[in-house]
């Protein structure tokens, strides 16, 4: 299929984020974490998994619990798809991601086309996403399988500066920081200053709320409190934003690519 111009798509995506209904008037955070999603159920070992075949078109990878809103995100850019049907979901996808993480005041994070729409075969299986619930064993046994080091995982976690958990969603409730729908360090910054406690739902779950129960923590965000390798990166992105954007940026570009196979249509040129 003949491709068209990336830049319209870009632009396209831009004017869609402004969303004076949803959350806090802006979609951005949940384009971001549909392409994070989309993403990070990639496994170096059996390269399976990841953007390249958009599987979160299909019942079994859509309905993963880590997965519930990212409807929201998949119908929103449904009429770009529309609009542009030569772009791939797995390209559409990612690029809403970069692009919401600029136009929120992040960094440029690189990105390239040529993923392709894959059948319901490649769905991979479900729980490859990280769980909210568990600590740093968990969160290390997710990431080293994707390939990512302990600093690429802490850079990572950083984009919980956007947006807010629902409890018709994940069960967890409220936003990380005061400022959702801007790309920053705060979540460095109030997982370092703010004194958590312990806070149980009416579900059960437990989440942490600081001393105004204003904003909120998952137990998995505390696990980069607590444990010493994650929280020394901790610190130095809550005293600098800069290298924090440089280090995120290199590490979601890392994620978008993880499975991204182009040697066929580059054997074509």
């Amino acid at each position: 299929m003949t491709t068209g111009n990336y830049d319209v798509v870009r632009d396209d995506i831009k004017s869609i984020l402004s969303q004076p209904g949803y959350d806090d008037g802006s979609i951005g955070p949940v384009l971001v974490r549909l392409a994070w999603h989309a993403s990070g159920t990639y496994d170096k070992v059996t390269k399976t998994g990841g953007s390249d075949g958009a599987t979160m078109r299909y019942a079994i990878e859509a309905n993963d619990p880590a997965n519930a809103g990212l409807a929201y995100a998949r119908d929103f850019l449904e009429p770009i798809k529309e609009k542009h049907p030569w772009i791939s979901y797995g390209d559409l996808w990612t690029l809403a991601g970069v692009v919401s993480i600029e136009a929120m005041g992040g960094p440029i994070v690189p990105w390239k086309p040529g993923r392709k729409d894959k059948l319901e075969s490649a769905v991979p299986p479900n729980g490859r996403l990280p769980d909210a619930e568990k600590g740093a064993d968990h969160i290390r046994e997710v990431f080293y399988r994707m390939g990512f080091t302990d600093r690429e995982i802490v850079a990572l976690i950083g984009a919980h500066c956007l947006g807010r958990c629902h409890g018709d969603r994940s069960g967890y409730e409220g936003a990380w920081t005061y400022t959702p729908i801007r790309f920053n360090n705060q979540f460095y910054v109030m997982l370092t200053k703010q004194n958590w406690h312990e806070k149980k739902l009416d579900n059960g779950l437990i989440q942490y709320a600081d001393d105004k129960d204003k904003l909120m923590m998952l137990p998995a965000d505390m696990a980069f409190l607590h444990d010493p390798q994650f929280k020394e990166v901790v610190q130095i992105y809550a005293k600098d934003k800069q290298t924090f954007f440089n280090d995120f940026a290199a590490a979601f570009g890392k994620l978008i690519e993880l499975g991204v196979n182009r040697e066929e249509e580059e054997s074509k040129l």
